[in-house]
């Protein structure tokens, strides 16, 4: 998650989401992130889950966005991007909540913390939702 959200920041988001939602009893898990950044043009959008293809001038692979959309696939979901240049980006990843390959999701609030309080300039908008099973 901090390498997505580092790709926002980059791109000069100053209000970024963070969408988690847990649902056991539908067996889904899904990540969404947007942001009001510069976006991509179509030929970005096309080359971005590409582990050889990056926008940062001072590295040689991406490796967020593949490894996300690669995460999703294992953990039998989805992952889309949504993106236009001079509004923003959005991604959603989803994975089936019970897959034994879905990747664990470790200290999400210890991360948003950490990013507001390393990036008080941009409004952070984090929203948990977990419905408990029936």
């Amino acid at each position: 998650m901090l390498d997505i959200v580092d790709n926002s920041i980059r791109a000069g988001a100053t209000e970024i989401h963070i969408y988690i939602e847990e649902d056991p009893d539908a067996d889904l898990f899904r990540v969404e992130i947007s942001d009001n950044g510069e976006g991509m043009d179509a030929e970005m959008i096309k080359n971005a889950v590409d582990p050889f293809f990056t926008s940062k001038h001072e590295k040689r692979v991406g490796l967020g966005l593949p490894l996300l959309a690669q995460a999703a696939r294992e953990g039998g979901g989805t992952f889309e991007l949504d993106s236009e240049t001079g509004k923003g980006t959005r991604l959603s990843a989803t994975f089936q909540w019970g897959h034994p390959d879905r990747k664990p999701v470790g200290d999400v609030d210890g991360t948003v913390k950490l990013l507001k309080f390393s990036h008080p300039e941009i409004s952070f908008v984090y929203t948990y939702t977990k419905k408990e099973e029936e």
